[in-house]
Parts: structure tokens; sequence; C-alpha cells
């Protein structure tokens, strides 16, 4: 197998990056592999690639990237490069321990939620949740929308065949019927879709930064969830407090997260043999729904 620097490195000299000095793996990524690539006579740049990936995955990506900062005004990295290949970036800096960065991201998503408002749900074309494709087809309702392309879509792939028995799927299906009696009824707003607190960096600056979406219009507890769900830091809690204060959330809305988050952990449990825990958690929340009530 060749060495993950060597095949980044090929990858770069095939797109005509031939000032390339040298590059460093990177850790952290799940669906690519990623590393930053030392330049003889220009600013270095993270580089990721996908040896079989998709001709658009990578294009979708930066236009992913683009939406972020231009409808929603949050910062991203510069996209340098895309092809079929490999995608090619300005470096981030790690995001700082601090809340008072924390606290600057919530404004942000707060108010790109708040500002990119849509009538209607999906996109104007497909893109990627890691190394699947995400349906984005329009849709009037929230509600269809979520269960079709974000729930029940992932039935059927062999990873979550195996680890859900009928039970299970049959309470999946159940929980989709009953979205409306589970969820408020919110417009569509620009999500970033993948807001794992790992796709959290910095600019060179200090200011928050986003990587890795998976953009849609859909609801804004989507993004919400997922950090929630995904062991942030401590002092991301004062995340939480103004965001909720920003958008007027309610009191019960940590009681959805589990459910909206569900799209999240089916996908990862449809794409790798490490599911860290994302199976079981799947389970405990359709548990109440195996039988009627």
């Amino acid at each position: 197998m060749t060495h993950p620097a060597t095949f980044l490195l090929e990858c770069l000299l095939r797109a005509g990056m031939r000032d390339v000095v040298t590059v460093e793996p990177a850790t952290g990524g799940l669906a690519a592999l990623a590393g930053i690539a030392t330049r003889q006579d220009a600013p270095s740049v993270f580089v990721k690639a996908i040896a079989d990936a998709a001709e658009d995955l990578f294009v979708a990506e930066a236009e992913g990237l683009a939406a972020l900062r231009e409808l929603g005004g949050v910062a991203t990295p510069e996209v340098i490069l895309a092809d079929r290949e490999l995608l090619v970036l300005s470096v981030l800096r790690p995001r700082p321990r601090s809340e008072m960065f924390w606290e600057r991201f919530a404004y942000l998503l707060a108010r790109m939620h708040l500002n990119t408002t849509h009538p209607r749900f999906g996109w104007h074309g497909d893109n990627w949740l890691g190394r699947r494709r995400q349906i984005n087809t329009w849709d009037d309702d929230g509600f269809a929308f979520f269960a079709q392309h974000r729930l029940l879509r992932w039935l059927g792939q062999p990873r979550v065949d195996a680890a859900l028995d009928r039970g299970d799927r049959v309470a999946l299906e159940r929980l989709c019927h009953r979205l409306p009696d589970l969820l408020p009824d919110r417009p569509a707003c620009l999500t970033h879709g993948d807001l794992w607190a790992q796709n959290v960096l910095a600019t060179p600056d200090g200011q928050p930064a986003l990587i890795d979406p998976a953009v849609s219009y859909m609801w804004a507890e989507v993004d919400l969830a997922h950090v929630w769900s995904t062991s942030p830091p401590p002092e991301a809690n004062r995340f939480f407090e103004v965001y909720a204060e920003l958008t007027s959330l309610d009191g019960d809305w940590r009681s959805r997260m589990p459910i909206v988050q569900l799209r999240q952990h089916l996908a990862v449990l449809a794409q790798f043999d490490d599911d860290w825990g994302a199976a079981d958690r799947i389970r405990a929340t359709l548990a109440p729904f195996r039988t009627r009530t």
C-alpha cells in the first residue's frame, strides 16, 4: 500500500503543483487522506484526497465552502484547487480553548441560520456526506424531506442492515411517521450539515472557521444537534447558552437532539467499521417506537 504522504504528493504533482517539497500526513479526518504540503516558494497548503472519489465529491465540497462563506457569512479556508482526485485549501489553525471563541461562533452560526431562511428544503444539487451521496431533492415539507433523505435513505446499506434488526427498522419508520409530533415545524435555512466539533477550526487571526461541509437548506437544529452530540469541549458550554438566546430556542431543545442526530448516527454506521457507539445510540433512540403506543 502506498504511504499516505506519497499518495498525496503524487496527487499534487498530477494536479500541476510541482513546487511541493514535503507532505506531512494529518489526522482527524475519517473519509479521506489528508496532510499539510510544504511548498518551495509559496505558503503551505492543506490537501485531502480519495483514491476512488466520485467525480463531483471535492467540487461539491468546494461549492459548500463557498456557500457558507458567501451566503452564510462564516469563514472557510480558501479553495486553491478542487478536482476529481483532491482538494487543496489554505491552512487554518486549531481552534483556541476559550469560551470567548465558542461565544463568537454561536453569534456567527445563529446569524447564518437566521439570515438564510429558504422556502424549500434541499439544495440545487446532491453533494456528499463522507463517502456517501447526500440526496438534496427539493421538498416543501421538512418532515418528509428529513424522513426520506436523511433517515430512511440509510436503510438498505449493508452495515446498517447488519446492525439493526427488523424491529429497529420498523421503529425508524414509525418515528418518521410521527416526526410532526416530535419536532417543531421550523423553516429551512442554510446548514453546514456535518458540524461535529472537529470541523470547527480558526482563521489565522483566531476567528471561527468551518471545514468539511455537506450543505443544504434544512432545519437549523441539524447543526445544533451535531455539535451537541459529538463531545464538545467544556469551553463550548457558553456556545449553547448564547445560541439558544439568539435564536429564541424553547426550553425543550435538548430533548430533541437524539432524534435530530439520528441522521448522523445512521451515516456513521453506514460508512465505517468502527461506529463509535452509533448503533447503540440509534437503538436507544428508537426503543420507544418499537411497540405501538
